[in-house]
């Protein structure tokens, strides 16, 4: 059944961040008095305990109602900027920072990095003074390097929250992937989870282990041993290597894409072999349980990881509400983020 109530994992209280017919939007007012998300960055899901993820999963949620409601515009990032920066190409994303920008109130600046001076030579330092000019209120980055992202952020004096830094984390996915299952299934406790295709390039699958594993879910990785990195084992997970018994009682199946960009070298036979064996069809996800909830981060690779009829189930998949859960979970980010009370954090 699909819930869309707010659940506990959790058996903690909703800290709610209300709206009232005399506001226009979520107010700094509204806000608890001991701030339960005091970080001033979001780097990655590894940092963050079982209460901020809760406290970010909910107020995601009250927005996720709100944007299917007809008032979408709030003026929570009013006279503030937000500068999206990111030096890989991306649609989802990068779209939906600018949407959630633009929905908060905020002035919303596009860096085209192709067209910038970082393609002329420029250093990440220099690039962070040149923001640092420009007094931005929060800075999204996505880069090829693991670790650039905190190195920018600690050279800006604006919240900065990482848009994935190459093949280590990618915090906002986990989030909504977070948000999606628990509006379906009313809870991430318990759930087993399979977390199958190209492993060890994924920064999609590294920071939906530490979330889902942080609060209470068990996780399986399924992928040819080229693809499952060797330390695999050590974060908790259970390794399979064969699709039909990886997916074998599975709440929830979360396909990763194959990222050919990524890898030096040949991994994967051919991509018919890959789709033969690790590809995600009827067949292979009548293992699963009968109403196990279907993923997948984006974009698709149909016909690789997955066939279209499955990614296309309109009971079973949930991948076109996981872009939609992708704004809201951005808007509730850069809304905590952007609170006077954190201009002070360390």
């Amino acid at each position: 059944m699909h819930n869309n109530g707010l659940h506990s994992d959790e058996s903690r209280p909703y800290i709610p961040t209300l709206m009232t017919a005399a506001t226009t939007g979520l107010s700094a007012t509204d806000q608890p008095a001991e701030f339960p998300f005091p970080h001033r960055h979001l780097l990655g899901i590894q940092d963050l305990s079982p209460d901020e993820i809760t406290y970010l999963l909910n107020l995601s949620n009250k927005y996720a109602e709100h944007n299917r409601a007809r008032g979408r515009k709030f003026d929570l990032m009013r006279d503030k900027t937000l500068i999206n920066l990111f030096f890989e190409d991306s649609t989802r994303t990068r779209t939906s920072f600018e949407l959630a920008g633009m929905r908060l109130g905020a002035d919303v600046i596009n860096i085209a990095v192709a067209n910038s001076s970082i393609k002329k030579g420029e250093t990440i330092v220099d690039t962070a003074m040149t923001l640092n000019a420009m007094h931005a209120d929060a800075l999204v980055v996505r880069h090829s390097n693991a670790g650039a992202v905190k190195l920018l952020s600690e050279k800006v004096n604006c919240a900065v929250i990482n848009g994935g830094d190459g093949s280590h984390e990618h915090p906002t996915q986990a989030l909504l992937d977070a948000l999606t299952i628990r509006r379906r299934k009313g809870t991430l406790q318990g759930l087993l989870v399979a977390l199958c295709g190209d492993v060890a390039h994924s920064r999609v699958a590294r920071s939906n282990i530490y979330l889902l594993q942080t609060m209470g879910a068990r996780v399986r990785v399924i992928a040819p041993p080229t693809l499952v990195p060797s330390a695999m084992e050590r974060l908790g997970v259970e390794v399979f290597h064969d699709m039909r018994a990886g997916l074998d009682s599975c709440d929830i199946v979360m396909m990763l894409r194959l990222q050919r960009e990524r890898m030096e070298g040949s991994f994967v036979p051919s991509v018919n072999e890959y789709f033969h064996f690790y590809g995600l069809d009827y067949d292979k996800l009548q293992h699963a349980k009968p109403d196990a909830l279907i993923m997948h981060p984006g974009p698709m690779n149909r016909g690789v990881e997955i066939d279209s009829d499955v990614a296309d189930d309109l009971d079973r998949s949930a991948i076109r509400e996981q872009v939609e859960m992708g704004v809201a979970v951005r808007m509730a980010c850069l809304d905590v983020l952007t609170r006077e009370s954190l201009k002070a954090a360390p």
